[in-house]
């Protein structure tokens, strides 16, 4: 496992969860990164994304509400979730174009195993 997310838990309509994503040291560098969700019986559904460059994109049901960031030095990145509804509850993924270490430095899509996120209303 490349990418683990951490941060999930249960809280109520309202508050702020922070989800984490670690890079493993494989990884060299995260040259952009998502952050997907998916809500039993629904697809799965890109929440926000941002470039090493640090151009971001949102969904429009979590702009205003969701910051997604990165810390390059520390190969993380975040989602910084406010004003969490209840329409919110998924399990949340990490996902990542990484240049990464083997042989040679090859470029990958790597996915981490999912968080669970779930807000009571």
């Amino acid at each position: 496992v490349y990418l683990v997310e951490s941060g999930g838990g249960f809280v109520q309509a309202g508050g702020s969860l922070r989800l984490t994503c670690t890079a493993s040291e494989i990884i060299y560098r995260i040259n952009v990164a998502n952050w997907y969700r998916q809500a039993p019986g629904n697809e799965r559904e890109l929440v926000a994304s941002v470039s090493r460059g640090g151009v971001t994109n949102y969904v429009d049901s979590v702009k205003g509400r969701f910051t997604i960031s990165t810390d390059n030095a520390k190969n993380t990145v975040y989602l910084q979730m406010n004003s969490l509804k209840p329409e919110d509850t998924a399990v949340y993924y990490c996902n990542a174009d990484v240049t990464a270490r083997g042989l040679a430095l090859y470029e990958y899509n790597y996915w981490g195993q999912g968080t669970q996120v779930t807000v009571s209303s």
